[in-house]
């Protein structure tokens, strides 16, 4: 496993590292040294899974889903992060960070977001702990994720408009990162996925690993065995990824499929297909994959998917991707709004479009009747109802209504 994992230099083979300015340094350093013995503490661990038990409703459950497995000859099994408190994986990360700047004297927080579930799970840790809490979001997702953006103010967060380049995930990480420049000393910055300078691609992923340790005694329940054929989910800047195959890295038994947001084709400019379209380069303090020009500037990502609009990918998936770990699969703006209509027409659950874009990663595969597979449900749908609403044009077959 240590293979797949971060060394002792804060990198995924060549992938990662911590490129930050001066002024940073030293908030990062100091994560750096902190983070390993408060995950591995005692009192933080009984803490951080008193809450995941007792508010953010864990464990989630591993649904059957019968209707779906039929129609894609396996044995489809939904893992369901949507029905966590406030609808997504992203509470899981969020717990788990605040505990650690509360640990780490900070009384300040600060977090990016982009279909706003994470900038909702942020506001609920520090109202939950009585921090101050500002939220960074690009001002096209705040027009297009309405709703996330009243759950954040309403429970107390102060929510800033991004106005730079296109207005979504990228530009609200670099307002976050110029934000914590100016306050060093009492902020906590909660990033939000597998990305950012190390050591936050290695403390999400642990923290969403809670997915993969449910899986192995869900799936010894229910089918007698601990590990899938297949595992399947959405890869944007990583996270519900990471945290669902975290225990399998290391088990060649097991199939890894990722979704990335193809957006109107990777043989277009308009599409958010990191591994596909990019090339090794630096994004938001790590080295990773980017989607850049020759002379190294940043694209802007284009995606009907306003968590997945990221030009860069964790330099973890990065890393997975080139060993030949993970099989990465695009998913275009119409098949991701078409799976997520049949999700809910078969088996009654409205997906995020994140999560729709793992769903519609199922036709792109080829299954025994024996199979089990598991696929990530990230997020429920009720924060993309308008989005689905306004393209029913692609929903194919279940779109006659």
């Amino acid at each position: 496993m240590k293979r797949y994992q971060i060394d002792e230099n804060g990198f995924f083979g060549r992938y990662g590292g911590a490129y930050v300015p001066e002024i940073l340094y030293k908030c990062v350093t100091d994560l750096q040294r902190a983070y390993l013995p408060i995950l591995e503490s005692e009192d933080f661990r009984q803490e951080y899974r008193a809450l995941l038990k007792d508010y953010v409703g864990r464990p989630s459950p591993l649904y059957p889903a019968r209707r779906m497995s039929e129609k894609y000859r396996c044995r489809l099994f939904l893992k369901r992060e949507d029905l966590n408190h406030t609808g997504a994986h992203k509470i899981n990360n969020t717990v788990g960070q605040i505990l650690m700047a509360k640990r780490m004297g900070k009384t300040r927080i600060i977090a990016e977001t982009g279909a706003g579930q994470h900038g909702v799970a942020t506001a609920t840790v520090c109202a939950l702990m009585g921090m101050r809490c500002e939220i960074f979001m690009g001002k096209t997702d705040v027009e297009r994720q309405h709703t996330n953006v009243e759950r954040m103010r309403m429970l107390g967060a102060e929510v800033h408009p991004v106005t730079t380049g296109n207005m979504t995930l990228s530009d609200a990480c670099s307002q976050a990162i110029r934000d914590w420049c100016c306050h060093p000393r009492d902020t906590f910055y909660i990033v939000g996925s597998t990305m950012g300078p190390h050591p936050y691609p290695d403390i999400v992923a642990r923290l969403q690993s809670i997915i993969s340790e449910e899986l192995k005694w869900q799936l010894q329940e229910k089918t007698g065995r601990d590990w899938p054929d297949y595992i399947i989910a959405c890869v944007g800047g990583g996270s519900n990824a990471a945290g669902s195959i975290w225990h399998y890295l290391d088990d060649k038994r097991v199939k890894i499929c990722l979704a990335e947001a193809g957006g109107q084709g990777i043989e277009t400019d308009r599409t958010a297909a990191t591994m596909h379209c990019g090339s090794e380069g630096i994004i938001h303090g790590a080295r990773t994959l980017v989607m850049q020009t020759d002379d190294g500037q940043i694209k802007e990502a284009f995606t009907i998917s306003a968590g997945l609009d990221y030009p860069g990918i964790g330099p973890m998936h990065a890393h997975l991707a080139e060993l030949g770990r993970t099989r990465i699969l695009a998913v275009n703006d119409d098949e991701a709004i078409a799976a997520g209509y049949e999700l809910t027409r078969l088996e009654g659950i409205i997906p995020a479009i994140e999560s729709a874009h793992a769903l519609a990663a199922l036709k792109k595969l080829s299954f025994r009747p024996d199979d089990i597979v598991v696929l990530t449900v990230s997020g429920r749908g009720d924060k993309d109802i308008q989005t689905y609403l306004n393209r029913k044009d692609m929903a194919g077959e279940y779109g006659d209504f």
